[in-house]
């Protein structure tokens, strides 16, 4: 098996989800994994609330601000701004499907435009020194996909892009809908290893119904990269082992460190006046499949809404899921003495 420690491993951009309370909380569990901003468009990078849009904690590092948008100078002034506020590195989303962005000519229905994707891209590429990285599907509709993804991919690398991000999925942006775009079309892992193959001077990353650190690494025997999505959200405390399994750096998180680790930056956000159910919300699924974690999906979800609702709840919440772990414990060393 290679070694995957020359891998990348990242988490998806994923629209309101991987806000920065998001990533705050991802990056306790996974100091290595590059994070992704939700998708920003152009207009609203020149002409919208900057701070509110982009701003994020430095705890964030590395981290990717991805755009959505068509027109190459409004990318490349969004792209600089993007890297004058700090940002890792730039990413133009070329795989959204929803019907908001193809109003807009940018996302999936860009497979269709692959020459004025790769202007776009060779004008980011102009305005900043950071990398400047594809997320794209494989095609959309009645595309055939061993052309539409060779192409696009192809035009970019001309244009100076090396670092590619494929979610193995056709996009159909007719009779589906964003939420049947991630799941009905088919995956097809093997065009994306044989674009890693038949171009193996460019970084290819993989995307698209990766739901384990397991699947992860078998991926990694075929491309450059993964980027995880809805495991990374739902069940996070995979994201633990993330340094260990896949760079060989530093030892597992457990959700109860993470928990620990994560409680000052709630309690700065929440001095700056940021409720607390919006930066909770993330942490639901930390306990997924072990003894309390519905208690604790409960508690954060009901009390974490109140008025006034402070760091105590989720105090309140990790000490019932300490305790039926402590039980469940218990219960175990009794029936191995009774044996």
């Amino acid at each position: 098996m290679p070694d995957l420690r020359a891998h990348r491993l990242s988490v998806a951009p994923m629209m309101d989800w991987t806000d920065r309370h998001c990533r705050a909380f991802h990056r306790v569990l996974t100091r290595e994994s590059l994070l992704y901003t939700e998708m920003v468009t152009t207009g609203a990078v020149l002409h919208g609330d900057r701070e509110r849009l982009l701003g994020f904690d430095d705890v964030e590092h590395p981290v990717a601000l991805q755009l959505g948008g068509s027109e190459p100078a409004d990318l490349a002034a969004a792209a600089k701004i993007g890297a004058d506020l700090g940002y890792d590195e730039i990413n133009l989303n070329v795989g959204c499907p929803s019907d908001r962005v193809q109003s807009g000519r940018f996302g999936a229905c860009l497979m269709r435009e692959p020459a004025l994707v790769a202007e776009g891209m060779a004008a980011i590429g102009a305005a900043v020194s950071i990398p400047a990285t594809v997320k794209c599907r494989i095609g959309v509709d009645d595309q055939d996909p061993e052309e539409s993804l060779f192409t696009l991919v192809d035009l970019c690398a001309q244009a100076g892009v090396t670092t590619f991000i494929v979610h193995a999925r056709k996009a159909w942006l007719k009779g589906l809908s964003p939420k049947e775009n991630r799941d009905v079309p088919p995956l097809d892992y093997g065009l994306v290893h044989r674009l890693k193959r038949e171009r193996p001077g460019l970084n290819i990353e993989i995307n698209g119904g990766i739901g384990s650190l397991d699947e992860a690494e078998h991926q990694l025997t075929h491309t450059d990269g993964v980027m995880l999505g809805r495991a990374a959200y739902h069940t996070p405390g995979i994201l633990g082992q993330a340094d260990r399994r896949i760079f060989g750096a530093g030892a597992d998180v457990d959700p109860f460190e993470a928990v620990k680790l994560y409680k000052p930056y709630i309690a700065g956000q929440l001095a700056r006046g940021v409720h607390l159910a919006g930066i909770t919300r993330h942490m639901l699924g930390l306990f997924h499949g072990a003894p309390g974690a519905r208690t604790w999906r409960r508690i954060l979800t009901v009390e974490s809404v109140k008025p006034g609702a402070d760091l105590s709840v989720v105090d309140r919440a990790l000490a019932a899921v300490s305790g039926l772990k402590d039980q469940r414990s218990a219960g175990r060393l009794e029936a191995g003495e009774a044996a």
